[in-house]
């Protein structure tokens, strides 16, 4: 069976007694202190888990080795976006997932142990990368671990290099300058995902702009989880986002953040409640307000 939204902590333990291809990721990170995640990861992991960094595998931060094959070293260093945490062209991308021995023919479940803000960037970027068996392990690590998984710590073993080949993508990307083109017309909505706060223009910790994109909804991304850590029922994801939606159509929406991260929550709740496939505008609001010619709103 094939996952491509989520996977319960029971799910995951079948999977991995049925020796079905599979490989599991740990996405855990924290902006405030980047090199929390890898000590977390390196202190406990799902055993044979991969650890993907956000800032060093998932974005165009830093430097990777020279690329190899028919892709030049330009071409797969050319990030996808802007913003805070731009994301690597596809060709990186898969690159990388080849170094880290992840084929096509692989299920893939991503988690982290902060309430799935993290790991749906991979799940998304697999996605793009034309990858469909792709899934966010429900209620993360600590859900594995109150369902008696057990835990691994330190390295994992090295693993042979693959050829991941990518395939047409899967969810779309938009760009500032498309977002632009359509602000405030009825072909898009934008839904933010940052704090009311921040959304309001009250508070930035982040970028050197207050504010939000004119014409954006607001739903912090951590709406779609609910007490036990796990998402929402998808009745009730599919109730509260229609309400935001208040009639626009849920086929028009971009999703977008602070910089292209916890907008994906956002993003994978509006599937799991069966309201289709979305957008995401992965440069969000630090590269948007990166342009002063760009309009602000608040409030």
């Amino acid at each position: 069976m094939t996952y491509t939204t989520l996977v319960s902590a029971t799910e995951l333990q079948s999977l991995v007694a049925s020796g079905a291809p599979l490989m599991v990721f740990d996405c855990s990170f924290d902006l405030t202190q980047p090199s929390a995640g890898a000590q977390q990861y390196a202190d406990a992991h799902i055993p044979g888990a991969i650890y993907a960094n956000l800032d060093t595998d998932l974005s165009a931060l830093h430097g990777a080795p020279g690329a190899t094959g028919t892709v030049t070293a330009h071409e797969a260093d050319e990030p996808a976006s802007g913003g805070r945490h731009p994301l690597p062209s596809r060709e990186r991308f898969a690159i990388w997932l080849s170094s880290v021995g992840f084929a096509n023919g692989m299920q893939a479940v991503v988690y982290d142990r902060n309430g799935a803000n993290y790991c749906g960037r991979l799940w998304w970027m697999l996605k793009w990368a034309g990858h469909d068996a792709v899934a966010v392990l429900d209620g993360g690590l600590q859900a594995w671990q109150a369902g008696g998984g057990a835990v691994a710590s330190g390295a994992e073993p090295a693993r042979f290099q693959s050829n991941f080949e990518l395939r047409p993508p899967l969810r779309q990307l938009a760009s500032a300058a498309d977002v632009l083109a359509a602000l405030q017309q009825p072909g898009q909505t934008l839904i933010d995902a940052r704090g009311a706060p921040r959304y309001r223009g009250e508070v930035e910790p982040l970028d050197p702009v207050a504010g939000h994109i004119p014409g954006a909804l607001n739903r912090p991304f951590g709406d779609n989880i609910g007490a036990d850590g796990r998402f929402k029922p998808a009745d009730m994801l599919r109730t509260e986002f229609e309400a935001l939606l208040a009639g626009r159509n849920a086929s028009t929406v971009v999703h977008q953040c602070g910089s292209g991260v916890s907008a994906l929550p956002n993003m994978l709740a509006m599937e799991v409640a069966g309201l289709g496939k979305t957008t995401l505008f992965a440069g969000s609001w630090s590269e948007w307000c990166s342009d002063p010619s760009r309009p602000v709103e608040r409030g």
